[in-house]
């Protein structure tokens, strides 16, 4: 059982506190009967609402693709930085979004965020390897020696372990990194652990998802398609 003013606050129609004079007004209905009392309970499967004479689904299962841009952190509320939930349109913040993983405030690229708690942790799980393909500038040009090393799984100054990578040069100051986990600053610190540090780092491909054509700072819904194919992804 679940409480009116909850299911309508997931459903995205308003804030709790904003259906509460809805509820005043006669906005709800229950099974055809106007409901005024957010506290009355209803069985989301059994139960019909209606709001202002319109149906209302129940919480629907939402992902969003953020290019982030630098200057955000992957958090939903922090008390010094602007957060990646102030690039998101508001119409979403009420959906309960958390940030599928992190990218740090200086890096930017692709982050997911989503309401589907059990999504995000397969995504993010070492276990299911999701791959993640970033973009670096760096210091120096990596080279065959450096290839092997991500291929054998870096071992970092603190004993920080790292599954084996895959880090394709691209040319002088510049390669693609592809990891299956997300340990704290992982792309900077193994690049910093082989003399390469990075000066530049874009997320640009997690799972089957392309950054690709999403403008920066710009955010986009996944299609049931594309989060059927993260479901996959994620084992």
């Amino acid at each position: 059982m679940l409480r009116l003013d909850k299911f309508m606050a997931d459903a995205g129609l308003a804030s709790r506190r904003e259906l509460k004079a809805l509820l005043k007004a006669g906005a709800a209905q229950i099974n055809g009967k106007t409901v005024t009392d957010g506290a009355v309970k209803l069985d989301p499967e059994r139960d019909q609402v209606s709001f202002r004479g319109c149906p209302v689904a129940g919480r629907r299962r939402l992902v969003l693709m953020l290019h982030k841009p630098a200057g955000y952190v992957s958090s939903t509320e922090d008390p010094r930085d602007p957060t990646v939930m102030e690039l998101i349109p508001e119409a979403y913040r009420r959906q309960e979004l958390v940030p599928v993983g992190r990218l740090d405030k200086e890096t930017e690229g692709l982050l997911l965020l989503t309401n589907d708690g059990d999504l995000a942790h397969r995504l993010i799980s070492p276990r299911h390897e999701v791959e993640k393909r970033y973009y670096a500038r760096h210091a120096g040009t990596a080279g065959e020696a450096d290839v092997e090393a991500f291929a054998a799984g870096l071992s970092l100054r603190d004993g920080t372990v790292c599954k084996p990578a895959l880090l394709r040069p691209l040319g002088p100051g510049e390669s693609e990194i592809t990891v299956t986990e997300g340990k704290y600053h992982q792309v900077r610190r193994m690049m910093a652990a082989r003399g390469l540090p990075v000066s530049y780092l874009r997320r640009d491909m997690e799972g089957p998802l392309s950054l690709s054509g999403l403008e920066k700072g710009a955010v986009r819904e996944l299609s049931p398609e594309e989060i059927g194919s993260l479901d996959a992804a994620g084992g």
